[in-house]
């Protein structure tokens, strides 16, 4: 409650960002070792140096993510993403939830994919959209969720992500990095849910 206190009273997100200026104000944030450039001049290599992942924020007790695949009778498959993001949010970011293909994606002919972690790292790779076409490419879900983290780790390799992919045929698996990631599955020829680690 204090927290919440303090964020209304300041009028202003708590800053999670790192390597940004202006450090004690809602922004808008820049990286700090491109502050006095004109636009334009800043390098990719820069920019990507000057944004860290926010893995070290992210644990049991903050991270609230639900990703959820189902596959019908008539083999029918759908996906959704129920998210809270980062605390007290500043006022207008989009967080991966909605971006499709980012944090859920599924297609009746292939499979579906659900992820979790570091999202504003993550939705720039859509990463249950590669796992999804991978599978339409004949990857197993395993080797799909691999992929696609890998993709993300490979640009940044302090993140914290993982996904889970199902094929319309119910064969599932998971993908990690940064993290021991679970994921629980339930079907009609199961008696109980059956949950499953994935170690990184």
């Amino acid at each position: 409650m204090e927290k919440w206190i303090k964020w209304k009273e300041n009028h202003c997100q708590p800053n999670f960002w790192k390597n940004v200026v202006p450090v004690d104000s809602c922004g808008p944030y820049h990286p700090s070792d491109t502050v006095g450039l004109s636009e334009g001049t800043c390098s990719k290599a820069k920019l990507m140096g000057a944004i860290e992942s926010r893995s070290s924020h992210i644990g049991l007790h903050n991270h609230d993510t639900i990703s959820m695949a189902v596959i019908d009778k008539m083999g029918h498959i759908a996906v959704g993403t129920s998210t809270n993001g980062a605390t007290f949010k500043i006022p207008g970011r989009v967080g991966d939830g909605p971006i499709a293909g980012s944090s859920s994606y599924a297609d009746d002919e292939v499979g579906a994919c659900g992820a979790t972690g570091d999202g504003d790292i993550m939705m720039r790779f859509l990463p249950c959209y590669q796992v999804v076409e991978s599978m339409r490419l004949g990857m197993e879900p395993k080797l799909a969720a691999q992929d696609a983290i890998l993709r993300i780790a490979r640009k940044f390799p302090d993140f914290v992500g993982a996904v889970f992919a199902v094929n319309k045929n119910g064969m599932h698996a998971g993908a990690c990095h940064g993290w021991t990631f679970q994921y629980s599955v339930k079907s009609a020829e199961m008696n109980d849910v059956e949950v499953f680690t994935v170690f990184p």
